[in-house]
C-alpha cells in the first residue's frame, strides 16, 4: 500500500481517488486536508488560521459558561456557539470521514468527527428535548476544545513542514538578478537568465558572481564559503574556476560562463534540497495507526452493545441509544488530542528558554531517536572568521613589536586576514599609523614604507628567500601542519617574526564534543577544508571520523551512507552548503548565526550560536518523547478501562441506573485524563541537562 506524503496514514492505491502528481512521481492521499497540503500548503494554512479565530474564542466562552456563570439559558447558548465550532470549524474532520469512506480506511479525522458529533449531538438533544434523556449532561465544552486543541495543533504542524520550500527560495534569492556581460568595447548590464554559456562577463569588487565561469583576466580572492564552507577566501587567478553565487572580494575579473541555468553549482544545490525533502520517508504517526483499528472497534462496540441490551437485555430504546452515545464519548480522544501537542507545547517553551528553537515535533521525535552526528566545521565548530592565533618574535624581537609592525602594513587592506590583524592589534591597544606608501603584490602580500623611512613586509614565503628564515623555519612548518595561514613579518631585510591566522574554534566546541561522545553519540567532521585544517580541528576536539574537502553533494551522499548503515543521524551546520544535508538528515540542526538557507532547511534552531545547545535540544527531545509515550498510555488506558463501562459492563452489578450518573463520571473521568497529562507534560518545564 501507498503511503500519505503528509500524514503518514497508509492508502489503498487501487481505490484511492485522491491523488496527484509532481516531477514524475505520483502520490496518494487519505484525505482532501492532505492533498491540499500537498499541493497548496499556503491554502491550507490560512484556511487553519481562520478556523482557529472562530473556534478559540467561542470555545472559551462556552468553557466559561459550563464551569462558572451557569445561566438559566445558558444551554441555549452553548448550543449555537459550539454549533459553530462543531461545523465551521470542524468541517474538515466531517469532509476527512468521507475521504475515509471513499478509501476505506479510517484516519484521525474520523475518531475526531465521531467523537465530538456523538458529545455535541447528545447535548443537543439534551438542552433541546431533556424528557428524552433525564439524566441530562452537556459536553458542548468537549467537543469544541477537542476540536480547538487539535486544529491548533495541526496549524502548527503546517507552519514547521512548510520550511522546505522557504530553504528554496532562499537559495533561489542567492542567485544574482543582473549580470556585466562585456560586448566589444561595452560592457552591458543583462538579467541573469539571459546570460549565455560563453558571455564574457565582469565581475567588481564586492558583487557576486552571477555563473559558474572561468577566469580570463584580473586576480582577487573570493569567498566561496558559502558553497564550499572554506573559511579563507581564495586567490582567483586566469585559468582558475569561480562558482556562481560566491562574493568577489578584492579586484575586477574579467570571466567566461561555463555553466548556465540548471547546469550551474547553485542549481544543483537547489535540486538536491528538493530531491532530499521529497524523498524523506514520513514519520509513521502513533495516533493515526492506532485510529485505523481503534475507530472501527469502537463504534462496533458501541452498536453492539447497544443492540446486545435492547434485544438480550431487556433495556428500553432511551437506554440503548445512552448505551451507544456513551461509548462514543468516552471513546471520545480527549486525553489523547492533547497528548502530544502539550507536551510539544511545554518542551518548545522550554527550549525556546534555553535558545533552541524546534519547527516541529517531528524533529523532538527523530531527536530522540539520533544515533550519529555530522558537523560542519566553518561557523560550527568555529567563530567562522579568521582570528589571530599566534605570535611568534624572532630573536632580538617581541610580540608586541612584530604585531605592531603588521598592523602599519595591513592598515589599508581590505582582505579579511589583514583585518584580522588589525583588529588583534587594536584588542591589544596597539596604536598603527598609515604607512607613507603602500605596495601590494597580488598572491604574495603587501610591502609598506613607514613614515620614518621603515620598510614592512608581510607576506609568504614568495616574498623572503631561506637564508632571511633561519631559526624560524621549524616554527613556520608546525603551524603550517596546523593548518593556519602563517605570515612572515619582515623589516627591511630581515625577518622579524611570523603571525599565524585561523577560523578560531568556538568556547564551547570542546564542551560539546565531549558531551557528544560520553553520551554515546558517534561524532563525524565534515568540511570543505582541506585535510590539514580538517584534521587539525579535529585532532583538537577529539573527534575520530573526518571527511575533507567536501562538496555539498558529498555531505549528503556522507549522510544517506550512514542511514543505509542503520544509523539515525543529525546534521549540525550554518552555511549555504549544509542545506541538503541539512534536509536529508534525520535530524537537521541549524546555527541560528548562520546563513537564512540553513535556518529554513534545518528542523531545529541554535538561536544562541552555540553549539553546545545542540547536545542540548538531542537530550529534550529524548525526554520529551518519553513524556509523550506516558501520555499516549494513559489516554489509551483511560479508553481501555472505560469503554468497558460504557459499553455496560457495570449493568449487571449496579442495574440500569448506573446510567443516570455514567455521563457525569465520563466527564470527571476525562476531565481528570486531560489533568493527568497536561500535569505530566509541566514536568519538561523543570528540564535539566544532566
Amino acid at each position: 500500500m501507498a503511503t500519505d506524503p503528509v500524514c503518514g496514514m497508509y492508502v489503498d492505491e487501487k481505490s484511492s481517488t485522491l491523488t496527484t502528481e509532481m516531477e514524475g512521481r505520483k502520490y496518494y492521499f487519505c484525505s482532501a486536508n492532505c492533498k491540499l497540503q500537498f499541493e497548496r500548503p499556503e491554502k491550507e494554512i490560512r484556511g487553519l488560521k481562520i478556523a482557529l479565530t472562530v473556534s478559540w474564542p467561542l470555545t472559551i466562552i462556552v468553557a466559561v459558561l459550563t464551569y462558572a456563570l451557569h445561566l438559566g439559558y445558558g444551554n441555549y447558548v452553548m448550543l449555537l456557539l459550539a454549533s459553530i465550532v462543531q461545523f465551521y470549524a470542524g468541517h474538515r474532520f466531517y469532509a476527512g470521514i468521507l475521504d475515509a469512506i471513499k478509501n476505506k480506511s479510517a484516519n484521525m479525522d474520523t475518531l475526531i468527527a465521531i467523537g465530538t458529533s456523538a458529545a455535541w449531538a447528545y447535548s443537543t438533544v439534551v438542552t433541546l428535548f431533556p424528557p428524552i434523556f433525564p439524566a441530562g449532561g452537556i459536553y458542548f465544552d468537549t467537543s469544541t476544545i477537542i476540536i480547538s486543541l487539535i486544529l491548533t495543533g495541526t496549524y502548527m504542524q503546517r507552519l514547521a513542514e512548510s520550511r522546505a520550500s522557504v530553504a528554496v527560495s532562499a537559495l533561489i534569492a542567492l542567485q544574482p538578478k543582473v549580470a556585466h556581460r562585456v560586448e566589444g568595447d561595452n560592457v552591458v548590464d543583462t538579467a541573469i537568465e539571459h546570460v549565455k554559456e560563453g558571455d564574457i562577463l565582469l565581475i567588481k569588487p564586492g558583487e557576486k558572481i552571477p555563473t559558474d565561469s572561468v577566469v580570463l583576466e584580473g586576480e582577487s580572492s573570493v569567498d566561496e564559503s558559502m558553497i564550499t564552507g572554506e573559511s579563507m577566501p581564495l586567490t582567483k587567478r586566469a585559468g582558475d574556476k569561480v562558482i556562481g553565487g560566491t562574493v568577489n572580494s578584492a579586484s575586477s575579473l574579467k570571466v567566461k560562463a561555463t555553466k548556465v541555468g540548471e547546469d550551474t553549482a547553485l542549481a544543483q544545490i537547489i535540486k538536491i534540497v528538493k530531491d532530499a525533502a521529497s524523498s524523506k520517508v514520513p514519520i509513521q504517526k502513533l495516533a493515526d495507526k492506532v485510529s485505523s483499528y481503534f475507530v472501527p472497534i469502537v463504534v462496533l462496540v458501541g452498536i453492539l452493545a447497544s443492540m446486545s441490551w435492547y434485544f438480550f437485555g431487556g433495556v428500553g430504546v432511551n437506554t440503548a441509544i445512552l448505551i451507544f452515545v456513551s461509548v462514543l464519548i468516552i471513546a471520545c480522544p480527549c486525553a489523547l488530542g492533547i497528548a502530544t501537542p502539550a507536551a510539544l507545547l511545554v518542551s518548545s517553551g522550554r527550549a525556546a528558554k534555553a535558545g533552541i528553537l524546534v519547527k516541529s515535533g517531528e524533529s523532538l521525535q527523530k531527536a530522540s531517536k539520533v544515533t550519529t552526528l555530522v558537523l560542519d566545521k566553518t561557523g560550527t565548530l568555529t567563530k567562522g572568521k579568521p582570528e589571530v592565533t599566534d605570535i611568534v618574535a624572532a630573536a632580538g624581537y617581541d610580540k608586541m613589536g612584530v604585531l605592531g609592525f603588521a598592523a602599519i602594513a595591513e592598515t589599508n587592506s581590505e582582505h579579511v586576514i589583514g583585518k584580522a590583524i588589525v583588529s588583534k592589534a587594536q584588542s591589544m591597544k596597539i596604536k598603527s599609523e598609515f604607512p607613507k606608501k603602500f605596495t601590494y603584490i597580488q598572491g604574495s602580500g603587501v610591502t609598506v614604507l613607514t613614515k620614518s623611512g621603515k620598510k614592512i613586509t608581510v607576506g609568504n614565503r614568495d616574498l623572503f628567500d631561506k637564508a632571511q628564515l633561519l631559526g624560524l623555519e621549524a616554527k613556520l612548518q608546525e603551524l603550517e601542519s596546523e593548518g593556519k595561514t602563517t605570515l612572515i613579518i619582515g623589516e627591511g631585510e630581515k625577518v622579524i617574526g611570523l603571525i599565524a591566522i585561523a577560523d578560531a574554534l568556538k568556547e564551547d566546541s570542546r564542551k560539546a564534543i565531549d558531551s557528544f561522545k560520553n553520551a554515546g553519540y558517534t561524532v563525524w567532521l565534515a568540511t570543505g577544508d582541506n585535510q590539514k585544517v580538517a584534521n587539525a580541528v579535529a585532532k583538537s576536539l577529539g573527534i575520530e571520523h573526518v571527511i575533507s574537502q567536501v562538496k555539498p553533494k558529498d555531505k549528503l551522499d556522507k549522510i544517506a551512507d550512514l542511514q543505509k548503515e542503520g544509523n539515525v543521524v543529525a546534521m549540525i551546520g550554518d552555511g549555504v552548503n549544509d542545506a541538503p544535508a541539512l534536509t536529508k538528515a534525520d535530524v537537521g540542526i541549524a546555527i541560528g548565526a548562520g546563513t537564512e538557507v540553513a535556518i529554513q532547511a534545518g528542523g531545529i534552531i541554535l538561536i544562541r550560536n552555540s553549539i553546545y545547545d545542540a547536545f542540548v535540544a538531542l537530550q529534550l527531545g529524548k525526554r520529551t518523547m518519553s513524556k509523550i509515550r506516558q501520555n499516549l498510555f494513559w489516554a489509551f488506558g483511560y479508553n481501555i478501562v472505560l469503554i468497558p463501562i460504557a459499553a455496560g459492563a457495570l449493568i449487571p452489578v449496579f442495574t440500569i441506573s448506573v446510567y443516570n450518573l455514567l455521563p457525569m463520571l465520563a466527564a470527571l473521568a476525562m476531565a481528570f485524563s486531560s489533568v493527568t497529562v497536561v500535569s505530566n507534560s509541566l514536568l519538561l518545564a523543570r528540564f535539566k541537562v544532566q
